[in-house]
């Protein structure tokens, strides 16, 4: 079994030692993901607790009454 994960390792690492337009653009790609989440997260999914609830308890009783509806 180690064998085999050791054999499909070598494949992965062997093939993209060997890249050369593809590195770049796997860095392209990651690139992409980082700022699309980071402007997801800024934009469309703010902190709706930290901005209506001002303290921890009162935050987690809104969670809890959420939650045992």
């Amino acid at each position: 079994m180690k064998e085999v994960f050791h054999n499909i390792f070598q494949f992965y690492y062997q093939g993209f030692s060997h890249m050369t337009l593809g590195k770049r653009l796997w860095a392209i790609i990651l690139l992409k993901l980082i700022i699309l989440f980071l402007i997801l997260k800024l934009f469309f999914f703010p902190n709706f607790l930290k901005t209506n609830f001002s303290t921890d308890e009162q935050r987690s009783n809104h969670v809890f009454e959420q939650l045992t509806k």
